[in-house]
Protein backbone atom coordinates (compact mmCIF):
# COMPACT_ATOMS: atom_id res chain seq x y z
CA UNK A 1 0.00 0.00 0.00
CA UNK A 2 1.31 3.14 -1.21
CA UNK A 3 2.34 5.85 1.78
CA UNK A 4 -0.20 8.88 2.08
CA UNK A 5 0.21 12.06 4.43
CA UNK A 6 -1.90 15.16 3.99
CA UNK A 7 -2.15 18.45 5.27
CA UNK A 8 -5.15 20.09 6.61
CA UNK A 9 -5.26 23.93 5.16
CA UNK A 10 -7.40 27.26 5.54
CA UNK A 11 -10.29 27.28 4.51
CA UNK A 12 -9.95 23.28 5.45
CA UNK A 13 -9.20 20.99 2.28
CA UNK A 14 -7.06 18.05 1.82
CA UNK A 15 -3.61 18.51 0.25
CA UNK A 16 -2.19 14.99 -0.59
CA UNK A 17 1.76 14.86 0.35
CA UNK A 18 3.79 12.38 0.76
CA UNK A 19 6.91 12.71 3.00
CA UNK A 20 9.91 11.45 0.78
CA UNK A 21 12.45 10.86 4.28
CA UNK A 22 13.13 10.59 7.41
CA UNK A 23 10.92 13.55 8.39
CA UNK A 24 7.30 14.16 8.94
CA UNK A 25 5.13 16.85 7.17
CA UNK A 26 5.40 20.18 9.26
CA UNK A 27 2.70 20.78 11.23
CA UNK A 28 1.96 24.43 10.20
CA UNK A 29 3.20 26.56 6.86
CA UNK A 30 3.87 30.45 7.12
CA UNK A 31 5.18 32.96 4.80
CA UNK A 32 6.93 35.75 6.06
CA UNK A 33 6.81 38.66 3.78
CA UNK A 34 8.22 42.22 4.73
CA UNK A 35 9.19 45.78 3.68
CA UNK A 36 6.61 45.80 0.47
CA UNK A 37 6.91 50.03 0.22
CA UNK A 38 4.05 50.68 -1.80
CA UNK A 39 3.37 53.93 -3.21
CA UNK A 40 -0.27 55.30 -4.09
CA UNK A 41 0.35 56.04 -7.43
CA UNK A 42 4.51 56.52 -8.25
CA UNK A 43 7.17 54.59 -8.05
CA UNK A 44 9.71 54.15 -4.89
CA UNK A 45 12.76 56.44 -5.84
CA UNK A 46 11.48 56.82 -9.31
CA UNK A 47 12.40 53.70 -10.22
CA UNK A 48 11.50 50.51 -8.43
CA UNK A 49 7.79 49.25 -8.89
CA UNK A 50 6.91 47.60 -5.70
CA UNK A 51 3.13 46.95 -6.96
CA UNK A 52 4.92 44.84 -9.42
CA UNK A 53 7.59 43.23 -6.99
CA UNK A 54 4.81 42.71 -4.49
CA UNK A 55 2.76 40.84 -7.33
CA UNK A 56 5.78 38.47 -7.86
CA UNK A 57 6.11 37.77 -4.25
CA UNK A 58 2.44 36.81 -3.99
CA UNK A 59 2.43 34.84 -7.15
CA UNK A 60 5.69 32.66 -6.06
CA UNK A 61 3.23 31.78 -3.11
CA UNK A 62 0.89 31.02 -5.02
CA UNK A 63 2.89 27.93 -7.05
CA UNK A 64 3.95 26.39 -3.70
CA UNK A 65 3.06 22.23 -3.67
CA UNK A 66 1.78 23.35 0.20
CA UNK A 67 0.58 26.55 0.26
CA UNK A 68 0.87 28.91 3.91
CA UNK A 69 -1.95 28.92 6.15
CA UNK A 70 -1.29 32.61 7.36
CA UNK A 71 1.07 35.18 5.49
CA UNK A 72 2.51 37.51 7.87
CA UNK A 73 3.74 40.80 6.43
CA UNK A 74 6.24 42.71 9.37
CA UNK A 75 6.07 46.39 8.33
CA UNK A 76 6.62 49.13 6.47
CA UNK A 77 3.68 48.22 4.13
CA UNK A 78 2.97 51.76 2.96
CA UNK A 79 6.31 54.05 2.23
CA UNK A 80 4.46 57.07 3.37
CA UNK A 81 1.48 55.82 4.50
CA UNK A 82 -0.72 57.10 1.89
CA UNK A 83 -3.97 55.98 2.50
CA UNK A 84 -4.61 55.01 -1.05
CA UNK A 85 -1.13 52.90 -0.51
CA UNK A 86 -2.91 50.54 1.96
CA UNK A 87 -6.31 50.16 -0.47
CA UNK A 88 -3.86 48.88 -3.05
CA UNK A 89 -1.85 46.45 -0.97
CA UNK A 90 -5.22 44.87 0.26
CA UNK A 91 -6.34 44.71 -3.46
CA UNK A 92 -3.12 42.71 -4.41
CA UNK A 93 -2.62 40.95 -1.33
CA UNK A 94 -5.98 39.70 -0.14
CA UNK A 95 -7.17 37.94 -3.19
CA UNK A 96 -4.23 35.86 -3.77
CA UNK A 97 -4.37 34.86 0.09
CA UNK A 98 -7.93 34.19 -0.33
CA UNK A 99 -7.12 31.75 -3.53
CA UNK A 100 -4.54 29.71 -1.56
CA UNK A 101 -6.15 29.98 1.47
CA UNK A 102 -3.73 31.87 3.51
CA UNK A 103 -4.87 34.31 6.66
CA UNK A 104 -2.92 37.61 6.20
CA UNK A 105 -1.23 39.11 9.20
CA UNK A 106 -0.42 42.82 9.03
CA UNK A 107 2.40 44.07 11.51
CA UNK A 108 3.14 48.04 11.81
CA UNK A 109 6.37 49.59 10.43
CA UNK A 110 8.27 52.86 11.20
CA UNK A 111 7.42 54.11 7.54
CA UNK A 112 3.60 53.19 8.31
CA UNK A 113 0.98 55.74 10.52
CA UNK A 114 -1.13 54.32 12.88
CA UNK A 115 -4.41 56.01 11.65
CA UNK A 116 -4.50 54.94 8.11
CA UNK A 117 -2.94 51.57 8.79
CA UNK A 118 -5.63 50.92 11.00
CA UNK A 119 -8.74 52.82 9.22
CA UNK A 120 -7.62 50.99 5.85
CA UNK A 121 -6.61 47.64 7.11
CA UNK A 122 -8.87 47.15 10.07
CA UNK A 123 -11.71 49.80 9.36
CA UNK A 124 -10.65 51.22 13.03
CA UNK A 125 -10.59 54.81 13.72
CA UNK A 126 -7.43 55.32 15.98
CA UNK A 127 -5.30 57.91 17.12
CA UNK A 128 -1.66 57.88 16.53
CA UNK A 129 -0.47 57.23 20.01
CA UNK A 130 -2.61 53.60 20.26
CA UNK A 131 -0.44 50.85 18.87
CA UNK A 132 -1.44 47.82 16.61
CA UNK A 133 -0.78 44.95 18.34
CA UNK A 134 -3.27 42.09 17.64
CA UNK A 135 -3.45 38.22 17.93
CA UNK A 136 -4.12 35.09 15.38
CA UNK A 137 -4.60 31.93 15.91
CA UNK A 138 -3.51 29.80 12.90
CA UNK A 139 -4.88 26.60 13.87
CA UNK A 140 -3.43 26.42 17.08
CA UNK A 141 -0.06 28.47 16.19
CA UNK A 142 -0.61 31.79 18.16
CA UNK A 143 0.93 34.55 16.31
CA UNK A 144 1.37 38.08 17.79
CA UNK A 145 2.01 41.16 15.88
CA UNK A 146 3.39 43.81 17.96
CA UNK A 147 3.88 47.32 17.05
CA UNK A 148 8.01 48.52 17.77
CA UNK A 149 7.10 52.19 15.57
CA UNK A 150 7.49 54.96 17.51
CA UNK A 151 5.70 57.73 15.85
CA UNK A 152 7.78 60.58 13.87
CA UNK A 153 10.70 58.05 13.96
CA UNK A 154 12.39 54.90 12.30
CA UNK A 155 14.41 53.59 15.58
CA UNK A 156 12.40 50.90 17.34
CA UNK A 157 10.27 50.86 21.09
CA UNK A 158 8.39 48.74 22.83
CA UNK A 159 6.18 50.91 25.53
CA UNK A 160 6.04 49.52 29.36
CA UNK A 161 2.33 48.39 28.48
CA UNK A 162 3.00 46.69 25.37
CA UNK A 163 5.56 44.69 27.25
CA UNK A 164 2.47 44.05 30.14
CA UNK A 165 0.10 43.05 27.19
CA UNK A 166 2.57 40.95 25.75
CA UNK A 167 3.47 39.32 29.08
CA UNK A 168 -0.41 38.48 29.63
CA UNK A 169 -0.78 37.17 26.41
CA UNK A 170 2.27 34.71 27.07
CA UNK A 171 1.17 33.87 30.26
CA UNK A 172 -1.10 31.25 28.78
CA UNK A 173 0.70 28.93 26.43
CA UNK A 174 -0.81 28.26 22.84
CA UNK A 175 -1.37 24.58 21.37
CA UNK A 176 1.66 25.33 19.01
CA UNK A 177 3.18 27.72 20.81
CA UNK A 178 3.56 31.67 19.29
CA UNK A 179 5.09 33.52 16.62
CA UNK A 180 6.10 36.82 17.98
CA UNK A 181 5.80 39.12 14.54
CA UNK A 182 7.24 42.36 14.46
CA UNK A 183 8.99 45.06 12.68
CA UNK A 184 12.45 46.04 14.17
CA UNK A 185 14.60 42.80 14.71
CA UNK A 186 15.95 42.34 18.43
CA UNK A 187 19.45 41.40 16.98
CA UNK A 188 22.86 43.66 15.63
CA UNK A 189 22.94 44.05 12.29
CA UNK A 190 26.60 44.09 11.93
CA UNK A 191 25.70 44.16 7.76
CA UNK A 192 24.47 47.92 7.73
CA UNK A 193 26.22 49.77 10.54
CA UNK A 194 23.84 52.64 9.28
CA UNK A 195 20.94 50.79 10.89
CA UNK A 196 22.38 50.47 14.36
CA UNK A 197 21.10 53.85 14.67
CA UNK A 198 17.57 53.05 14.11
CA UNK A 199 17.17 49.56 15.85
CA UNK A 200 15.17 48.61 18.02
CA UNK A 201 15.72 50.29 21.81
CA UNK A 202 15.99 48.74 25.21
CA UNK A 203 15.96 45.21 23.73
CA UNK A 204 16.56 43.46 26.94
CA UNK A 205 13.01 44.38 28.34
CA UNK A 206 11.80 42.43 25.56
CA UNK A 207 14.06 39.37 26.90
CA UNK A 208 13.15 39.72 30.15
CA UNK A 209 9.34 39.04 28.91
CA UNK A 210 9.73 36.41 26.19
CA UNK A 211 12.27 34.35 27.71
CA UNK A 212 10.62 30.85 29.19
CA UNK A 213 7.83 31.28 27.44
CA UNK A 214 6.39 29.40 24.45
CA UNK A 215 7.64 31.79 21.79
CA UNK A 216 9.08 29.49 19.20
CA UNK A 217 10.54 32.43 16.81
CA UNK A 218 10.65 36.04 16.31
CA UNK A 219 10.32 37.18 13.10
CA UNK A 220 11.20 40.88 11.48
CA UNK A 221 12.11 43.15 8.49
CA UNK A 222 13.16 46.79 8.58
CA UNK A 223 17.02 45.68 7.40
CA UNK A 224 16.09 44.59 3.75
CA UNK A 225 18.63 41.61 3.63
CA UNK A 226 17.68 38.06 5.26
CA UNK A 227 19.47 37.65 8.68
CA UNK A 228 19.57 35.03 11.59
CA UNK A 229 20.13 34.98 15.07
CA UNK A 230 18.83 34.56 18.55
CA UNK A 231 17.04 36.08 20.89
CA UNK A 232 16.72 35.56 25.03
CA UNK A 233 17.18 31.60 23.44
CA UNK A 234 14.96 31.70 20.82
CA UNK A 235 15.30 31.89 16.68
CA UNK A 236 15.07 35.35 14.86
CA UNK A 237 14.31 35.09 11.39
CA UNK A 238 14.69 38.48 9.33
CA UNK A 239 13.08 38.87 5.90
CA UNK A 240 14.48 40.45 3.15
CA UNK A 241 12.37 42.99 1.30
CA UNK A 242 9.69 42.53 -1.80
CA UNK A 243 10.56 46.00 -2.71
CA UNK A 244 14.36 46.40 -2.83
CA UNK A 245 17.64 44.89 -1.56
CA UNK A 246 19.76 46.78 1.28
CA UNK A 247 23.33 45.61 -0.79
CA UNK A 248 25.46 44.10 2.43
CA UNK A 249 28.50 44.69 0.61
CA UNK A 250 28.44 47.88 -1.36
CA UNK A 251 31.30 49.25 -2.54
CA UNK A 252 31.95 52.75 -0.98
CA UNK A 253 28.36 53.59 -0.19
CA UNK A 254 26.97 54.21 3.20
CA UNK A 255 23.24 52.91 2.18
CA UNK A 256 22.89 51.17 -1.12
CA UNK A 257 19.71 50.35 -2.35
CA UNK A 258 19.31 47.90 -5.66
CA UNK A 259 16.54 46.90 -7.47
CA UNK A 260 16.92 43.32 -7.59
CA UNK A 261 17.30 39.67 -5.48
CA UNK A 262 13.85 40.64 -3.58
CA UNK A 263 12.60 37.59 -1.54
CA UNK A 264 10.25 36.32 0.83
CA UNK A 265 11.35 33.82 3.88
CA UNK A 266 9.01 30.37 4.29
CA UNK A 267 8.76 29.04 7.66
CA UNK A 268 7.89 25.61 8.28
CA UNK A 269 6.89 24.11 11.81
CA UNK A 270 7.51 20.79 13.02
CA UNK A 271 7.26 19.46 16.63
CA UNK A 272 10.71 20.23 17.65
CA UNK A 273 11.62 22.73 15.15
CA UNK A 274 10.81 25.65 12.47
CA UNK A 275 12.96 25.65 9.11
CA UNK A 276 13.55 28.41 7.34
CA UNK A 277 13.95 28.91 3.32
CA UNK A 278 14.59 32.15 1.24
CA UNK A 279 12.95 32.52 -2.08
CA UNK A 280 13.39 34.94 -4.74
CA UNK A 281 10.96 37.16 -5.63
CA UNK A 282 12.28 37.49 -9.11
CA UNK A 283 12.34 34.36 -11.49
CA UNK A 284 15.67 33.20 -13.29
CA UNK A 285 16.05 31.45 -16.51
CA UNK A 286 16.22 27.52 -15.87
CA UNK A 287 19.33 25.56 -16.99
CA UNK A 288 18.71 22.30 -16.00
CA UNK A 289 15.75 20.68 -14.44
CA UNK A 290 13.12 17.99 -14.55
CA UNK A 291 9.18 18.41 -14.94
CA UNK A 292 7.08 18.13 -12.12
CA UNK A 293 5.40 14.64 -13.17
CA UNK A 294 8.36 12.87 -12.37
CA UNK A 295 7.59 13.86 -9.09
CA UNK A 296 4.20 11.15 -9.48
CA UNK A 297 6.46 8.15 -10.75
CA UNK A 298 8.95 8.71 -7.71
CA UNK A 299 5.63 8.67 -5.29
CA UNK A 300 5.09 5.19 -6.76
CA UNK A 301 8.12 3.73 -6.32
CA UNK A 302 8.39 1.29 -2.79
CA UNK A 303 10.91 3.41 -0.62
CA UNK A 304 14.18 1.70 -1.16
CA UNK A 305 13.48 2.07 -5.09
CA UNK A 306 12.28 5.72 -4.67
CA UNK A 307 16.34 5.92 -2.67
CA UNK A 308 18.26 4.17 -5.03
CA UNK A 309 16.78 6.29 -7.81
CA UNK A 310 16.90 9.68 -6.38
CA UNK A 311 20.53 8.58 -4.04
CA UNK A 312 22.52 6.84 -6.56
CA UNK A 313 25.21 8.74 -8.27
CA UNK A 314 24.62 6.38 -11.47
CA UNK A 315 21.05 6.90 -11.08
CA UNK A 316 19.21 8.13 -14.83
CA UNK A 317 18.46 11.10 -12.78
CA UNK A 318 21.55 12.25 -12.23
CA UNK A 319 23.50 10.96 -15.55
CA UNK A 320 21.44 13.69 -18.02
CA UNK A 321 23.29 16.62 -16.68
CA UNK A 322 20.89 18.64 -19.06
CA UNK A 323 17.89 17.15 -18.89
CA UNK A 324 14.37 19.39 -18.76
CA UNK A 325 11.84 16.81 -19.25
Amino acid sequence: MRESRYVLLRPPTLVSVIPLGQYPLPTHVVAHVSDPHLLAERRLYGAIDTHETLRGAMSRLGRLEIPPQAIVFTGDLADRAEPKAYVKLREIVEPAADAIGAEVVWVMGNHDEREPYARELFGEEVTEDVTQDRVHDVSGLRVISLDTSVPGYHHGEISPAQLAWLADQLASPAEHGTLLAMHHPPIPVPMVRAAEIIELQDQHLLAEVIEGTDVRGVIAGHIHFSSYSTFAGVPVSVASSTCYLADPAPVGRLLSAVDGHQSVTMMHFYDDRVVHSVVPVPDAEEKAGYSSELMEQIEALPPAERHELLSAKDSPVWVHENALD
